[in-house]
């Protein structure tokens, strides 16, 4: 049931507020890396102040954060970074953290969107752009939430702290310069697209380089060549192997996906000539971290079923191929058994937008990690479906936006607490 103060707060939400501001972010085309990114943090700190709220904007050290030897990994190039941290006064109370990230992969092949990604388009409940899914509506509603929060005026007998970071698609960086710069929280909320279900535990996923030998010849004579193609073969079908055995016993939270924890080839070049048998050929993709599992143990099953399929060919027995760990490498992460920051969610929704909140878990690497691994409870709860993330035809529904802020509001009262 809600209380006198909550009802307040959320009268003191404005909703086309919020379907503006996410329209303004939307309009910043942040792509992970790009001086957009950064644009956009220094455009939300400028916000923050105006709610009156203590800001931290900062530049961290990326030559620093390189060189820890917890560095998530990135996979952008780029030449900075920023942090952005704004939060209500400091109380005795819990300190709640509304986490977000602002930046943005890129949109692919415009012509497959009817529009200009970075150009909202309304249609009816539903605004498509890229980012609107991933996960700008959540950062529009953190930002509604806090603000009617603070336009109620009622006292928090906590804190309420908005993380709202870059590199997120990439790695983590953000957040884990954020964590690293001493923001903590006793909980932490981040509003990633999960159609308002709670998602509890995240797999990892580690980017990796596979790099195949071969031997150069013309390809008129190519029997007197090796080519680097038909020896990545074998291996690609090792990989695949190890993927199903991975995968057998998923765990519960992930029973509903077909694959808990893939196993993907992204991108593959080989051979520099069309008559050259090719001598090398470089494959780069990503690797699913089981739920619980060590990265480090992960790493090491994928390299021994690469030296496993190497030892069986004569060709790849001589000159086996070769595996680097590069860009983003997520752990997994999940909130505790018995947390209770799962209730207060799941008794916010119901109280705000009706019916049973679902909880489940889901295949892909988020900042979820990073902050369960620095000992904060932290789920996920928000607007839009993944399965539109990352694609031409992204898109988030205002109505789940607005239902996401309502939850929000509540579930940030009741976890820092609050008084007239």
């Amino acid at each position: 049931m809600l209380t006198d103060t909550e009802r307040r707060a959320l009268d003191a939400l404005d909703e086309p507020a919020l379907h503006r501001g996410l329209l303004d972010l939307l309009a910043v085309p942040s792509v992970t890396g790009s001086a957009a990114e950064t644009e956009l943090l220094h455009a939300l700190a400028g916000q923050a102040e105006r709610l009156d709220l203590e800001v931290d904007l900062w530049q961290p050290d990326l030559a620093e954060l390189r060189a820890d030897p917890d560095f998530p990994g990135t996979e952008a190039e780029r030449a900075e970074i920023w942090g952005l941290v704004a939060s209500t006064e400091r109380r005795d109370g819990p300190t709640v953290i509304l986490q977000g990230h602002v930046d943005v992969v890129p949109p692919g092949d415009r012509a497959a969107w009817p529009g200009d990604p970075f150009t909202p388009r309304i249609e009816g409940d539903l605004l498509h752009a890229r980012g609107a899914c991933d996960m700008k509506a959540g950062v529009a509603a953190n930002l509604a939430a806090l603000a009617a929060i603070r336009a109620s005026g009622m006292r928090l007998a906590g804190r309420l702290a908005l993380h709202l970071v870059a590199s997120e698609e990439d790695g983590g960086l953000g957040a884990f310069a954020t964590l690293r710069r001493g923001h903590r929280g006793d909980a932490c909320l981040i509003p990633e697209p999960t159609s308002l279900s709670m998602i509890t535990a995240n797999c990892g996923a580690l980017t990796f380089e596979l790099t195949v030998p071969g031997s150069a010849a013309h390809g008129s004579i190519r029997t007197a060549g090796v080519s680097a193609i038909e020896k990545f073969l074998p291996l690609f079908q090792g990989l695949r192997a190890l993927e199903t055995e991975r995968n057998a016993e998923p765990d519960p939270l992930l029973a509903g996906y077909q694959i808990a924890a893939p196993l993907s080839i992204g991108q593959v070049s080989a051979g520099d000539w069309p008559s050259t048998v090719p001598d090398l050929l470089v494959a780069h993709g990503r690797y699913g971290v089981l739920l619980d599992e060590d990265p480090a143990e992960a790493r090491a099953a994928f390299e021994q079923r690469v030296a496993e399929v190497c030892a069986a060919d004569p060709w790849l027995r001589a000159h086996p191929a070769s595996v680097r760990w590069s860009g983003g490498q997520f752990a997994s992460g999940r909130l505790p058994a018995g947390d209770p920051l799962r209730e207060v969610v799941a008794g916010a929704h119901a109280d705000t937008v009706g019916g049973q909140v679902a909880e489940r878990g889901a295949p892909y690497g988020s900042d979820l990690r990073l902050y369960a691994g620095a000992g904060i409870p932290t789920l996920h709860y928000g607007p839009g479906d993944p399965a539109v993330a990352h694609s031409a035809q992204e898109r988030v529904s205002l109505t789940e936006t607005t239902q996401t802020a309502r939850t929000l509001i509540v579930a940030a009262l009741r976890l820092t607490g609050s008084s007239a």
